[in-house]
Parts: C-alpha cells; structure tokens; sequence
C-alpha cells in the first residue's frame, strides 16, 4: 500500500518589526519559540526586504539553515545540498542556489534618472545617501551598526527610498514610477523600488518548490508581517499574523480566516502568535 504524502508546515517570517525589534533588532523573545520550532523540523523561512548579504549573516544568529527570501520577494536564496534535487533556474553563489525573480538594482536606478526628476529633492536613495554621506548616512537613517548598514546596501534587485516630501507628493511620486514600469512597495522606514514581484508570490513559489521536491500532498504556509510590504503573503499564506508595530497601524486585509491580530509588539508578538497558531491553527496532515 502506497503512503499519501504528508502536509508540511512552513513559516514564513518578515523581520524588521516582526521577528526583530523595531528598534534593537533584538529577537531574544522568540528565541526560545525558534529553538523548538527547529526542533519540530516546522521551517522558519525569513522573508524581507533585507538583502542577501545581511541575511546571509543573521542567519548565523538565528541559527538558521533554512531557505530565505530577499528584497521583498526579488530573489530565493536555498542552501546547497537543503533538497536532494535543486529546483531548476538557479544560479550557484556563495553556497546557495539562487533564483531570482527581478531586473538588476542598476535598472531601478535608471527608471528613477529617467523619471522622477520632479521630485529629486524629495526623496534620496541607499545609492545617493552612500555617494554623499557615505555608509554612516545609511547608519543614521536606519538605526543599524555601521557593518549592518554596509551589508544593508549591499542590495542586488531593488533600490530603497527615504522619502523626505509630503504625503501627497509621495502618492504622486509612486503613481508616476509605477506608470514607468516599477513597483514601489512601503516597509516600516521606507519604499522599495525593484520589480512586479512581492513576497505573496515569491511564497508561493518557494512552498511549490517544497512540495515538489519533498514529495508532499500540500503545504501549510503561515506568513508574520507587520507592514504594507508584508499584505500580498498575510493574503496568500494558509494562516497569517500581523504583529503589531509601535510607528504605524497595522496593514488591512480582505481576509478573516486564519488571522491572527498580536497583542504584543516585536518578537513579544511574534512569540505569543506562533505558539497560539501551533496550539490552535496548524493542522498536519499524515
């Protein structure tokens, strides 16, 4: 008698604000959820508008082997040797099959040059702030050590914005560029400039590849976010979380299945929302 196979439980978690603290980036409080999720063999897959290089690097922090996805969904980074066959498209790089979903970070500048003149004192870039100010720049805006905010320039499929205008100037900034042909998407401090793909459909992308490569019957995705950036995978996930943020409202869904709202803040919520989803939600099929 042939065995059916079984559902897999993958998480897949925004960072800033969701698993990190939105200030320290500390994730002490969930730290000890991580460790029996590893244990449980239940996957916890970053998801973030961070860059290889630095997820690469707090990936040893976390004590972290699993896949992980860059740049908003731009890219899937999957370790070498993680699936007994890797997935096809991929390109070998620093011990990882990486398999990329957007036009280089040089095209997005580009689209800003040729399009967003108008507006060129109203807004700055990783790109300029570095030219002008160097890496403190990027240090002072974001929070991060200096190392950090080396490894968070180190961006390969998209281009950060700081916005400096007003809200209205902003709604108009993004209307035009998106008619040129980018995608702007909010985080938590900024916008990011990069192609027409997002973290909803980079999940699905990698969630096939495990089902397909693991020979499983489906998947069941959970995806944690707190921000705009974060609504295509709250969407498209079996289950979703949205962690509550102390600088903005949390973002709005049209779904109401399977929603868990946080009580607490950070990697506090995070924690609090993974145990009551492994409790309450997941469902492993056999």
């Amino acid at each position: 008698m042939s065995v059916i196979p079984s559902t897999q439980a993958l998480i897949f978690t925004d960072l800033d604000g969701s698993l990190l603290d939105h200030d320290s980036y500390s994730f002490e409080a969930a730290s000890p959820l991580l460790e029996e999720l590893e244990t449980r063999e239940i996957p916890v897959i970053p998801i973030t508008s961070k860059t290889f290089a630095e997820v690469q690097e707090l990936r040893i922090t976390l004590n972290n082997r699993h896949p992980f996805i860059v740049e908003n969904g731009a890219a899937i980074a999957i370790p070498n040797h993680y699936f007994s066959t890797m997935p096809q498209g991929g390109v070998e790089k620093s011990g990882f099959c990486i398999i990329a979903n957007s036009q280089p970070r040089q095209y997005w500048n580009n689209l800003l040059q040729q399009n967003a003149q108008e507006f060129k004192d109203e807004f700055e870039t990783f790109t300029s702030i570095a030219h002008k100010r160097g890496h403190k720049g990027i240090q002072d805006i974001t929070g991060l050590s200096l190392d950090q905010a080396k490894l968070s320039n180190k961006r390969e499929y998209s281009e950060p914005i700081h916005w400096l205008g007003s809200d209205q100037r902003k709604k108009a900034f993004i209307e035009q560029l998106t008619a040129a042909g980018g995608t702007l998407l909010q985080g938590g401090r900024f916008l990011s400039l990069g192609d027409k793909v997002s973290k909803g459909s980079t999940l699905a992308q990698l969630a096939k590849i495990y089902q397909q490569l693991n020979g499983l019957q489906a998947v069941h995705s959970l995806a944690i976010g707190d921000s705009g950036n974060d609504i295509s995978m709250l969407e498209v996930a079996t289950s979703a979380i949205i962690i509550r943020s102390k600088t903005h409202l949390p973002p709005t869904l049209n779904r109401n299945n399977n929603l868990i709202i946080s009580r607490d803040f950070g990697p506090k919520g995070w924690a609090e929302s993974v145990s009551f989803w492994l409790k309450n939600l997941l469902e492993i099929g056999s």
